[in-house]
């Protein structure tokens, strides 16, 4: 594993949990990680969602070869370049890219011989000095356009999508927030980035997007002159705020989307379908106000709703 940035100025617990944390991204495909998985994982260990979600649902009864742990056996030179880390309290985030070249069955996806390189987000709850729960999301649509592959089919024919999230609401979640005493600028950081979720206007004129939710679709969409407009689309959508995590002048947010798919989207036309997927906000700030963010969101999983999980390998 390669580190790019960490942030020097952790003290006190979180500095251990991080520790825990990158020691066990570190050790992932050696020989020590059987042993490290016992050290670091608690008895309750609890993944509650995996980076690979959509690709191993749609492959599983179908009998095709397991990619294996850590996906070494489709990816056996697989090395994670670590992006960014934050720590807050009991969590740690870990953002960091996954390299390699498929040599091997990729939840049924015969090997191509190509390299990859997709990002992936690790929000990770930590007691005792270990991992309770795990919660790992991949860019899944970017992969297979990488591999060059369609999500492939089943026998019968369905395609399995994941579930609407039901979290708290981004309006009750800032209502908690302000009910709590502000004491720090990390506090009033996660206060102003929680409320970018409540409306699209929030977030419009205060910092540059560096990177969309919907950043591949966006490009689909461009290169075709179609327009990837959201208002039109989901015309009810509404956010959640599942977590946040503050340290120095970073805020991280998972959030999910939801709406009903009532207008055109990238072509779609309405399905009439509730659609609802994750995602991950990081917000840079500066004296008070947001900056920069850099979104990640489920791709693949809202195009497997609305029923078209190909539409950007097609």
């Amino acid at each position: 594993m390669v580190i790019r940035h960490a942030n020097p100025h952790r003290t006190g617990e979180p500095a251990s949990n991080v520790e825990v944390a990158l020691r066990f991204k570190k050790k992932q495909g050696t020989p020590e990680m059987p042993q490290v998985e016992q050290e670091v994982l608690a008895p309750n260990y609890d993944r509650v969602r995996g980076g690979n979600l959509h690709l191993a649902n749609n492959a599983r009864d179908q009998g095709w070869p397991h990619p294996a742990l850590y996906l070494r056996a489709a990816f056996p030179d697989r090395v994670d370049v670590m992006e960014r880390v934050i720590a807050d309290g009991d969590r740690v985030g870990l953002l960091f890219r996954v390299t390699g070249t498929q040599t091997g069955n990729f939840f049924g996806i015969e090997p191509t011989g190509r390299r990859v390189d997709v990002y992936e987000v690790a929000l990770l709850r930590l007691a005792n000095g270990q991992m309770v729960e795990g919660w790992f999301m991949m860019d899944e649509a970017e992969l297979l356009r990488q591999l060059g592959s369609p999500l492939p089919p089943r026998p019968d024919g369905r395609i399995v999508a994941p579930p609407i999230p039901q979290t708290l609401s981004a309006e009750d979640f800032v209502r908690g927030l302000e009910a709590r005493p502000a004491a720090s600028a990390q506090d009033r950081n996660r206060l102003a980035a929680a409320k970018t979720r409540l409306s699209p206007a929030a977030r419009e004129g205060a910092g540059q997007l560096l990177r969309h939710g919907f950043e591949h679709l966006r490009g689909w969409c461009a290169a075709r002159g179609l327009a990837l407009d959201l208002d039109t689309a989901f015309p009810d959508r509404r956010y959640g705020i599942d977590v946040t995590l503050a340290e120095g002048d970073e805020v991280w947010l998972r959030f999910n989307l939801r709406g009903t798919h009532r207008g055109a989207f990238c072509g779609i036309a309405p399905t009439g379908r509730e659609v609802g997927i994750h995602g991950v906000a990081i917000l840079t700030f500066r004296e008070g106000r947001w900056v920069d963010s850099w979104t990640f969101a489920d791709e693949l999983g809202l195009l497997l709703q609305l029923g078209q999980p190909n539409l950007l390998t097609g």
